[in-house]
């Protein structure tokens, strides 16, 4: 059933992360004003009867599943059993309460590192579980893939309007700059920042530099989500019948072009020093969004223009 009501009951589980906050910035925007959310201290998404408990007591109407354990290709591995735990437990007890408690619909938002290290680009949805995962994500990814199976499940079985949005990159205010645990762009973004403020004259970009990524700003993400809980049953499942719809920006450049592209947006003309010893990851990464795309919705958000408005937030929040 999809969302038709300003008061309806909206838990955003994962509020405080990069596309938690995101979602909470653009449903309240937008009128929602009857969101549900809680952090870490309050309800642990790990404890089962703990998230029991929260949806018996506030019976949510929609849920939007953005809770998980994420970093980058060292946080990966070095905190396997973390990674692939955490979300197991995470997801497996949101998407149990929420199926109990009769939720209309969930969107449960991963990334698309759920597809083959090896598999055609674009990434189509019909890739999953065609071939090896990339190695140095796939305890995360792993754990997606249960994720978006067991929506697949509830709903097979019982008729539950159980979505999934897999995000290629994601960036934005909020976002973790530090350097052992962020992704790519973040990370970039804190090396050429500092490299401007110190005068330093190189920085250092993991691997080859020729991996190719593709990038969404968070805000836009929010937005699809959004998107998505407000389309109707019927057209959302003749795009998508098997409720998996890939997200991105529809194009993607490689790892030299993104520091060429953010020094311009800070300022700086650094020499790249590349550090071969360090691991490429997946040779490319780019999303087939024609699912999405005709349902309606396209990226809104340039890159030049998201990593524009993530360097003024970082900047900001150096100056607090």
């Amino acid at each position: 059933m999809h969302l038709d009501s300003k008061h309806a009951r909206i838990y955003v589980a994962g509020h405080r992360g990069l596309l938690g906050s995101a979602i909470v910035r653009r449903f309240t925007r937008d009128g929602y004003r009857n969101l549900l959310f809680r952090d870490r201290c309050a309800l642990d998404l790990r404890d089962q009867a703990a998230v029991n408990g929260f949806f018996a007591e506030h019976k949510p109407e929609f849920v939007i599943l953005a809770a998980a354990r994420v970093g980058g290709i060292l946080a990966n591995d070095t905190y396997p059993a973390d990674f692939i735990g955490d979300n197991l437990a995470i997801q497996t007890n949101v998407l149990s309460a929420a199926f109990r408690t009769g939720v209309k619909r969930l969107v449960f938002l991963g990334s698309t590192c759920i597809y083959p290290r090896e598999a055609p680009q674009p990434l189509k949805e019909s890739y999953l579980l065609t071939g090896p995962l990339e190695p140095t994500n796939e305890w995360y990814a792993v754990a997606k893939i249960a994720g978006v199976k067991y929506c697949q499940a509830l709903r097979r079985q019982h008729g539950c309007d159980f979505v999934s949005l897999m995000s290629t990159n994601l960036y934005g205010p909020g976002d973790n700059f530090d350097l052992k645990t962020s992704h790519v762009l973040p990370a970039l973004l804190r090396k050429v920042g500092e490299a401007k403020r110190t005068g330093a004259r190189h920085i250092t970009v993991w691997g080859t530099g020729t991996p190719r990524r593709e990038f969404l700003y968070s805000e836009d993400i929010a937005d699809a989500c959004l998107f998505v809980l407000r389309q109707p049953e019927k057209a959302l499942y003749k795009a998508a019948p098997d409720g998996l719809l890939n997200v991105g920006i529809g194009h993607d450049v490689t790892i030299n072009e993104l520091v060429e592209l953010i020094q311009g947006v800070v300022g700086t003309s650094c020499t790249v020093r590349h550090d071969t010893t360090k691991p490429d990851g997946t040779p490319r990464k780019l999303v087939d969004t024609s699912r999405i795309q005709r349902l309606g919705w396209k990226a809104p958000t340039t890159l030049r223009e998201g990593i524009r408005h993530t360097y003024a937030w970082m900047r900001q929040q150096e100056s607090l």
